[in-house]
């Protein structure tokens, strides 16, 4: 049975709460930080508003975790402690195993239909994710969603238009690309056809 957008929805919104509360920030607090309105954050708070990929990323960035990091603790146990520390596992524990393709929750964009797959639980050391990028869509990201990691994006299937700060990379199958110093990025897909690239990550050292 594949779980697509609803549930991973409501977990979402749970551990964006998490997250607020052991900070022990308000919503005003978060707002400020994130640069989302604290109407927007009560909506996904509460399951009632879907978050986009842009408000995805400027939520992550406020609690200094990547947006892979969050959508992976999410998958998780709601009450999953610490930025990188234990999640409920479902299929994955902390030995390892099979990961069915089917179980795997994938995230879409309701603003975009860009669609965002975790490969790897939140018990492994790295994170990678397989995204798929319509044709027309566009995803920029705030240099502090970037911060404290290291990351490369590998296009797996059509091209994708990223822009890397003021530099513009066209990148097509199986062009690979490491993010240095953290900066605004966007990723496009300018093509009448769908993108489909992978993101690998490790979290960095924290000053």
């Amino acid at each position: 049975m594949s779980n697509i957008v609803d549930p991973l929805v409501g977990r979402i919104a749970a551990r964006v709460r998490v997250e607020r509360e052991r900070r022990g920030w308000t919503l005003a607090r978060l707002a400020d930080a994130s640069g989302v309105s604290q109407a927007m954050i009560s909506r996904i708070e509460r399951g009632e508003s879907s978050p986009t990929a842009v408000v995805l990323g400027k939520l992550s960035a406020a609690f200094e975790l990547t947006v892979a990091s969050l959508l992976a603790l999410a998958e998780g146990a709601e009450g999953a402690e610490g930025h990188d520390g234990p999640a409920g596992g479902g299929a994955v524990d902390a030995g390892g195993g099979v990961r069915r393709r089917d179980d795997a929750d994938e995230w879409c964009d309701p603003d975009t239909g860009y669609r965002r797959r975790q490969i790897t639980g939140p018990r492994f050391p790295a994170e990678v994710a397989e995204i798929r990028l319509p044709a027309g869509a566009r995803v920029p990201y705030p240099a502090a969603a970037f911060a404290f990691v290291r990351q490369l994006v590998w296009v797996l299937d059509g091209r994708l238009t990223f822009h890397d700060g003021d530099t513009v990379h066209e990148l097509g199958p199986g062009d690979t690309v490491e993010l240095g110093a953290p900066t605004a990025r966007v990723f496009a897909n300018t093509t009448d056809t769908p993108c489909r690239y992978a993101v690998v990550l490790t979290r960095g050292v924290r000053p």
